[in-house]
């Protein structure tokens, strides 16, 4: 079975299993395409939680990654990680989905993670009744601004900060994933931590 792991964190072993998978898959073994969802599946989930922050399109993205997956796989060249290459197909259904509530000015206000909890923007403790009432309102402030600021970013300046800040993907990855450069992910999580800062120049 292949266990659910990071790209960096496979022993050898495990990427020739996946890759044995991969080229099964690719020659119609329903098996082994099936293991590479289970695989996989919480990660996409996941991740499509935390860009959308919305329990129903992060489902349909999921939906959505594998019927591609399912489609594409055979033009899949192993000219990077299939990881990546997955990740590429979550991100740009998720830039698609991004791009439409621009238009839309929509944001969603369920926020959650895969496994039901509040995600990391929301993950502060809320103050218990004791504690300094001041302090809770100022933290409340904070989060509220932050998610108003990702709202006014574009919607490729936003992917790129919450993989960085949220994901913990280095800027090389992130440019692979996006189909870029790193130098093109530095230069966007830039400006968008400039529009961060200076949207919460009275926070910090």
């Amino acid at each position: 079975m292949v266990h659910q792991r990071s790209g960096a964190a496979r022993s050898e072993g495990a990427h020739v299993d996946e890759t044995a998978l991969i080229r099964a898959a690719q020659a119609g073994d329903s098996a082994a395409f099936d293991e590479l969802v289970r695989a996989y599946d919480q990660s996409v989930l996941r991740l499509a939680m935390n860009l959308l922050r919305s329990p129903e399109d992060a489902r349909d993205v999921y939906q959505e990654t594998f019927l591609r997956v399912y489609r594409n796989l055979n033009n899949f060249r192993f000219d990077c990680s299939f990881h990546t290459w997955l990740y590429r197909i979550v991100t740009n259904l998720c830039l698609d989905q991004l791009r439409k509530r621009k238009i839309r000015k929509e944001e969603p206000t369920v926020l959650a993670t895969a496994d039901g909890t509040l995600d990391r923007m929301d993950s502060v403790q809320e103050e218990r009744g004791d504690s300094d009432p001041q302090r809770a309102l100022f933290s409340g402030e904070i989060r509220k601004k932050v998610k108003e600021t990702l709202a006014q970013l574009t919607p490729r300046e936003r992917m790129v900060f919450e993989l960085r800040h949220y994901q913990n993907l280095k800027l090389r990855r992130i440019g692979e994933v996006l189909g870029t450069t790193e130098e093109a992910a530095k230069n966007c999580l830039f400006r968008a931590t400039q529009k961060m800062r200076a949207a919460l120049g009275d926070f910090v």
